[in-house]
């Protein structure tokens, strides 16, 4: 089955749900009470299989079905929960101060879902089309690898040539570029300032080189294009890492905060 037909389906799926639970909140209709009650037990139940999510994603050996469905399963249960959660409340923000905070709490996470959303859908693309892998751990040394590289070719350089016009380029600029990952930012947002500045160093520099500079300055030039895939992948990867720190500590939070309403909710009913 094509994927954008499973996407439908699981949203149906997911509105199908809601709807039977509107039916039976609306039949319930003895008082607002029960209602709240009702939706808010559903709520808590579906934060509970939200949180199986990340749980599922440490099991990944169990054959419990494949990432992307339960990714479908967990964007699907979001959605579903935020109108619960508008359901459950009767308002978009409601008046006390601990609902609030856990108002507050459940659009952060919200919106950090969405994010999320959006990164896994783009991201690795993005990635994927660099035709570069790169361990993310391993981008440091990698990064100390291409240093050293561009290093051995100014000193190849240097030493063949009674020119110093390479090397005093590379020490005033490209040193900066080869010391540590750049243009994070233009990186994450997919703008292309770091192919230009390395086209931009070939435009400044080549008018002055010899043909044998040249051919060492070509080479320095396959580094840096290397390099900046490189950095690519720290930054995509940097950013959906950081993503996980967001959203996961909020879910706990969620749900620490949820379970305090449950059982305030319970003592003040009794």
């Amino acid at each position: 089955m094509p994927r954008s037909k499973k996407n439908i389906m699981t949203a149906l799926l997911g509105l199908i749900l809601l709807a039977a639970l509107l039916l039976i909140a609306h039949r319930s209709a003895s008082g607002l009470r029960r209602q709240a009650a009702l939706t808010g037990w559903a709520l808590a139940g579906l934060f509970l299989f939200l949180g199986l999510f990340n749980a599922r994603k440490k099991l990944a050996m169990i054959p419990l079905g494949s990432a992307h469905f339960w990714l479908r399963l967990h964007v699907t249960g979001g959605m579903t929960a935020l109108l619960l959660f508008w359901l459950h409340t009767h308002s978009l923000w409601p008046a006390g101060f601990y609902e609030q905070c856990l108002a507050g709490l459940f659009y952060a996470l919200t919106l950090s879902g969405i994010a999320g959303y959006i990164l896994q859908r783009i991201y690795p693309t993005r990635l994927t089309m660099s035709g570069v892998e790169m361990i993310y751990e391993r981008i440091p040394a990698e990064i100390a690898r291409l240093r050293a590289q561009a290093e051995d070719i100014i000193v190849k350089c240097t030493q063949e040539s009674s020119s110093q016009v390479l090397a005093k380029h590379y020490f005033e600029t490209l040193e900066w570029f080869f010391r540590r990952p750049r243009f994070f930012i233009s990186h994450a947002a997919g703008i292309p300032k770091a192919e230009h500045w390395v086209r931009h160093q070939h435009h400044i520099v080549t008018r002055y080189l010899s043909d044998r500079d040249k051919d060492y300055f070509r080479q320095l030039e396959e580094l840096a294009r290397y390099k900046n895939k490189v950095d690519l992948h720290f930054a995509l990867q940097s950013i959906m890492k950081g993503w996980l720190l967001i959203h996961i500590p909020l879910t706990f939070m969620a749900l620490i905060l949820s379970f305090w309403h449950v059982v305030l909710v319970h003592i003040y009913a009794l």
